[in-house]
């Protein structure tokens, strides 16, 4: 057990400064460390990285902090892109790149012919 926290579990029975005296710690690190722990409670997530997640998946994984933030708005959530990035990174998501373009016009395959010959006969 740490002194700090010795200190803050007698500390209704004894003055925080005489039991800071007798463990040899300063009082104002005891406080400081208070502090800390207070601020280390469950930090508790905005509520718009828990939507993000939604029209992230709905757009199959293709969508950045630019289109999320846009996506975001209407639901009345204003966010910058570095807060979505930072979130998407806590979160282990990542916006797959576009897609190549490639046209499908032809089919090359030489067996196949979409009608027969009929001049040959």
């Amino acid at each position: 057990m740490s002194r700090y926290r010795f200190i803050d579990r007698h500390r209704s029975s004894y003055p925080v400064r005489r039991l800071c005296q007798v463990l040899s710690a300063a009082p104002s690190r005891y406080y400081a460390w208070q502090q800390r722990q207070q601020r280390t409670g469950e930090p508790q997530a905005p509520a718009w990285e828990s939507a993000l997640d939604q029209p992230f998946a709905v757009h199959k994984k293709r969508y950045g902090t630019r289109r999320l933030r846009v996506a975001l708005r209407p639901q009345g959530h204003r966010v910058g892109r570095r807060a979505l990035c930072t979130a998407m990174r806590r979160r282990g998501r990542r916006a797959l790149p576009p897609k190549a373009y490639t046209p499908r016009t032809t089919d090359s395959t030489p067996g196949l012919r979409c009608a027969p010959n009929r001049l040959r006969d």
